[in-house]
């Protein structure tokens, strides 16, 4: 018997939180650029123990008030998007991670509702992060240009974890955004002749992508130092940065204690992408 697949969307996690609200309002241009809905999934968590009616039905309240909540601020955005809703009996990271075989992309605040610390990522976030069957998108704060200077996304152009898709994927955010786009590899020496030499490989590796995406403004930067330390002095020029899951030692440092620190103090949101499909 062939099994039904769930039609395309992106899925916003919502949990009640600020954050989720801000998942949220970034993942309408990924919906509306790819013409499928925006799908807002809310998980109540399972109870060991059999729940009383009049507890059941708090949790349910609780559930539809958030929903509701981010269905408003979506509203408000006033884009041409359609906005699904699910609500479904299960832990969180169940739920994403299935919901994920069928989604172009999973968005999630960096920060759940019950996390007191801004600068500690959030569990579910994180296990989702290398868990999941599609991109996963782990936003902090609302992204918006600061005055007149759009902010860069960085693509983590590294190692044998950054294929073409990694390219891909931060070419299409940065013409999505319309944003300046910065490829970066670690400098080994960091000797100007070495730097020289990083260079012209990753403009040769970005040659494809620049001619899909002419109105990109791209540039590559050899770093002296680890992904980390460069954001972490980018001050908040940076919006976005975008790695391979396949890169797990540069994922589990930005979805790690320093790595959220630096984040956090950044404003700074990652794409992870490059996921095994179901």
């Amino acid at each position: 018997m062939n099994e039904i697949r769930t039609p395309p969307s992106i899925i916003v996690g919502i949990d009640g939180s600020r954050a989720a609200i801000q998942a949220a309002l970034w993942a309408i241009d990924e919906a509306v650029s790819r013409d499928i809905p925006l799908r807002l999934l809310y998980a109540i968590e399972p109870e060991n123990a059999q729940v009383p009616p009049d507890r059941a039905a708090r949790k349910l309240a609780i559930a539809e008030n958030a929903v509701r909540y981010a269905f408003t601020a979506l509203e408000a955005a006033e884009k041409p998007v359609k906005i699904e809703v699910e609500v479904v009996q299960d832990r969180a990271i169940t739920a994403l991670i299935r919901a994920s075989a069928s989604a172009e992309m999973v968005c999630v605040g960096a920060v759940g509702l019950h996390h007191v610390r801004p600068d500690r990522m959030g569990s579910t976030a994180a296990a989702l992060a290398v868990s999941a069957h599609c991109p996963v998108a782990i936003i902090r704060g609302d992204n918006r240009r600061s005055g007149q200077q759009a902010r860069w996304i960085v693509v983590d152009a590294e190692g044998a974890g950054s294929t073409d898709v990694v390219l891909e994927a931060a070419f299409a955010e940065a013409q999505l955004r319309n944003a300046p786009l910065r490829a970066v590899a670690r400098s080994a020496s960091g000797r100007g002749d070495a730097d020289c030499r990083i260079e012209v490989e990753l403009d040769r590796r970005l040659e494809r992508c620049r001619r899909n995406h002419p109105d990109v403004r791209v540039e590559s930067a050899a770093l002296h130092g680890s992904l980390l330390t460069y954001l972490e002095k980018s001050g908040r020029t940076v919006q976005l940065v975008v790695v391979s899951v396949r890169n797990r030692e540069h994922v589990d440092q930005l979805v790690g204690l320093m790595g959220n620190s630096v984040l956090h103090g950044a404003g700074c949101s990652v794409l992870v992408v490059d996921h095994q499909p179901r």
